[in-house]
């Protein structure tokens, strides 16, 4: 590792060598200029939306850059040197067309192109389809893009596990997102925040289908212009937008089934752009099942003698529920400025049981008592979030102002029963009966506002501005009963009111520059001020927090050859608690479990460094290091001579882990693509356990193997392979584990119905193993199977009416090359 951290750095001092370079004093810099202009419909006048525009020198057929025109008909080629270029304009269903003589010199270094017209063809030739396999995977200079459109992986699947399958991604049975082995991860949509506990986002994210997922983004160190909640990176979930004109859409059904349950999911979309209207709306419904199998272990060393607890459990749920609706719509102004609203609500349903018995004892071969104990819930989840934002662009060069107005209202209401049946096996005595259950009711309220400023300038500098103020009210109010007698028994010590206020306010800066042509530079800085107060009504508790952090970026980014580039980058973080954690409630779970939240919880800093290497833009390896303060976790409390244990929130004092991750495509052969992510890391936490210090280390690493493989008759078929190594986390240690996916693909009718088989955990062994020492002889272990094998079949059906576009790369210049044009 420090060899190759030694090269890197020796790169930067010597890449000057790769060829000779004219003495610094005499070389003088050549001024940069802008091309820009629109694109229009020459019969109907309306803006080509989305076409190809390609830069060559003039009498040139090698283009020198390439863009898109944005949804309006708008380019721009800013930082284009002195000289006279071409510019050569293609779209499908129009004839290409070139403009010549475009001249960049002293005192005209802007120029704005005049609207430029394309002719629609007078007779469409037969369409020629090309199939070829896109990348799953994608590395560019600050993230990794995971491709979920159009995937066999992705049908009949929802967004948790979708997002499961992602590189280095882990999620754990509440939800609780680790990225390359570290926890601390925020999950965006649209790049927006959720606000949503683990559970709640797992719910959330459960009942959305992959379906309507474009790609996912995985950010582990980003700028200053994002939040900076997510200590270990940012998970971006990219929705479908839609880029055509006139109507299009498609409607699906498919089925599920885990050996013991079937689940189904059905839905539909359409999209409807004309003139300065781009509008649509989705409908997803869904019966999502599963289930667990869990056995559970603990030692109890009491002062005397040791306690031994022995669980075996079993549970099954179902969750359903209306359609979630999600609706958008979008207004060009004019060619510059657009208005936008999205809203979408969603509400489920969920039935659960979980099933345990448990033996105690001083002798495990001879336990003294056995619990039956049934649990029953049902809840109720329900999530309004809707958004209007305004785009405005004020200039050729890139000058931008974006506005975002958000608010989000979410309900969890649940109600559970717990039936206990105590035996004493040691003697005759009767079976005694204890009977309770809860009722928790929860609310947030959530409302933030966003204002973002960018503006470009000459020479490749660029300043971006912005600021964002949030607010969150947070209301729980959990009631614990007994119900032994006809007239139930409030628990005023498990009950609890607990409301949450928060206010969040950040400004930040981004400045980024073109040093020279092999170098660029990014800095930034945000600040954040938290004011937040929570209040236990039923205590009287009152916890107050004002703080302001600064969290700088930096990023260096090193263009050693046309094949070769180098990032190097830092940042500073945080983990918020979330709300639920704040929450001093003790949460049953059996009636030797619990638990607790808690209300002095501290933040989790993070200072995050990486390198990041890219290679012919498809090969990568990242090397990176990040040191914690106060993480947060799950630690287990135990009371031997009860042998009752309760999982409290706490903060760690520190945990450490240096690490790489490597990304290699490979082409076996011409109808087989394969992506592979290979992640090691070594992971350390510090903490203090009965006034000792424990040190809980562990080198992880992580193997994930994606093939994409076209097959005859059209069949499309997908791999999904993953290794986990063993990982280490607070005081707990969790075992290796492995798991293969498989998805079947064939399309119809011209590409319009598609078919899609899937196969979850193939070799059913996705199973979770932790185990955690307490000290002192104290010993809990966990071996717990989620259901995660089913069966899954799809059927899509792809419909439009008016402008017929196929999916583009974004890579155009790669495109036009290739063409010889």
């Amino acid at each position: 590792m420090g060899q190759l951290c030694l090269c890197l750095s020796f790169s930067v001092t010597t890449s000057g060598q790769n060829k000779p370079q004219a003495p610094a004093a005499t070389a003088a810099p050549v001024s940069q200029g802008a091309i820009s202009g629109v694109l229009t419909d020459s019969l109907s006048g309306s803006p080509i939306a989305f076409a190809t525009v390609a830069l060559l020198p003039q009498g040139g057929t090698q283009a020198q850059d390439g863009t898109l025109t944005d949804e309006s008909g708008h380019f721009s080629f800013p930082n284009v040197p002195q000289g006279t270029y071409s510019l050569t304009f293609s779209f499908i269903g129009y004839k290409t067309k070139t403009v010549q003589q475009v001249t960049l010199r002293e005192g005209a270094l802007t120029v704005s192109v005049p609207p430029v017209e394309l002719s629609p063809v007078a007779t469409q030739l037969k369409e020629v389809s090309v199939e070829a396999l896109r990348p799953t995977i994608t590395q560019e200079a600050d993230r990794m893009v995971v491709n979920i459109a159009g995937t066999a992986l992705a049908a009949a699947s929802t967004a948790y596990e979708v997002l499961a399958k992602s590189p280095g991604v882990y999620i754990d049975q509440e939800g609780n997102i680790q990225l390359n082995g570290r926890a601390g991860v925020t999950v965006m949509l649209d790049g927006k925040l959720t606000y949503l506990s683990a559970r709640d986002l797992r719910n959330m994210l459960e009942g959305m289908s992959a379906e309507n997922i474009r790609s996912i983004e995985i950010i582990t160190n980003p700028s200053a212009k994002y939040d900076a909640e997510g200590s270990s990176g940012i998970l971006n979930i990219n929705l479908k937008k839609n880029d055509l004109r006139g109507m299009n859409g498609s409607v699906y059904a498919g089925a599920t089934y885990n050996g013991k349950q079937f689940g189904y999911s059905t839905g539909g979309n359409i999209n409807y752009k004309t003139g300065k209207w781009n509008s649509f709306l989705s409908l997803d419904m869904a019966q999502r099942v599963g289930g667990r199998e869990a056995t559970f272990t603990r030692v109890f060393q009491g002062e005397n003698s040791a306690i031994y607890f022995d669980q075996v459990a079993t549970g099954n749920y179902k969750v359903k529920g209306p359609p979630i609706v999600r609706f958008g719509t979008d207004y060009s102004l004019n060619d510059r400025h657009s208005v936008g609203f999205v809203a979408n609500y969603g509400t489920n349903y969920l039935w659960a049981d979980f099933l345990t018995d448990t033996y105690l004892g001083n002798n495990r071969n001879q336990p003294a008592l056995y619990i039956e104990a049934n649990n029953y819930n049902e809840n109720r989840f329900a999530n309004f979030n809707s958004n209007l934002h305004y785009l405005g662009k004020f200039d050729t060069l890139g000058t931008t102002l974006s506005a975002d107005l958000d608010y989000v209202r979410i309900t969890n209401d649940g109600f559970a029963n717990f039936y206990n049946y105590y035996d004493s096996l040691a003697s005759d005595k009767p079976v005694l009966q204890d009977f309770l259950y809860t009722d928790t009711p929860n609310g947030f309220d959530i409302y933030s506002a966003k204002l973002d400023f960018t503006k470009p300038f000459a020479e490749g500098h660029k300043l971006e501005l912005g600021a964002k103020a949030s607010r969150v009210i947070s209301d729980s109010d959990s009631r614990f009963y007994f119900n032994n007698s006809e007239v139930p028994i409030l628990d005023i010590k498990r009950t609890n009111h607990f409301i949450y206020n928060e206010n969040i306010f950040a400004a930040y800066v981004n400045w980024s520059s073109k040093l020279s042509e092999r170098f660029s530079l990014q800095a930034g800085l945000r600040a954040e001020q938290t004011v937040s107060e929570g209040e236990s009504k039923t205590t009287g508790q009152v916890t107050e927090r004002d703080y302001l952090n600064l969290f700088p970026s930096v990023f260096l980014q090193q263009k050693v050859n046309d094949s070769y580039e180098i990032s190097y980058s830092y940042s500073r973080r945080l983990q918020r608690p979330n709300y639920g954690q704040l929450n001093p409630f003790f949460a049953y779970r059996d009636p030797y479990t619990y638990w607790q939240g808690n209300p002095y919880l501290r933040s989790q800093y993070t200072h995050a460094f990486s390198v990041t290497q890219v290679y012919q833009k498809n090969y990568s390896l990242i090397l990176n290091y990040q040191r914690n303060q106060d993480v947060i976790a799950e630690l287990p409390a135990i009371d031997t001579e009860t042998a009752t244990t309760i999982y409290y929130i706490g903060n760690v004092d520190a945990s450490q882990s240096f690490g790489l991750t490597a990304v290699v495509p490979l082409k076996i052969m011409k109808n087989w693509d394969t992506n592979n992510t290979l992640v090691v890391s070594y992971q350390e936490y510090s903490t203090i356990v009965n006034q000792e210090q424990v040190i809980n280390d562990q080198v992880y690493y992580m193997l994930q193997s994606n093939h994409n493989i076209l097959l005859p008759l059209d069949l499309r078929l997908e791999v999904n392979a993953v290794y986990n190594g063993p990982v280490a986390y607070a005081l707990y240690r969790v075992e290796p584990r492995w798991w293969v996916h498989l998805g079947l693909k064939k399309s119809f009718w011209d590409k319009k119905l598609d078919l899609s088989l899937n196969v979850n955990d193939v070799f059913k062994s996705q199973r979770l193993l932790i185990a955690a020492d307490v000290g002192e002889g104290n010993i809990s272990d966990f071996d717990q199977y989620f259901r995660a094998r089913h069966v899954g079949l799809s059927l899509r059906y792809n419909f439009s009416k008016g402008q017929k576009v196929e999916e583009r790369r974004r890579n155009t210049l790669e495109e036009l090359n290739r063409t010889g044009n």
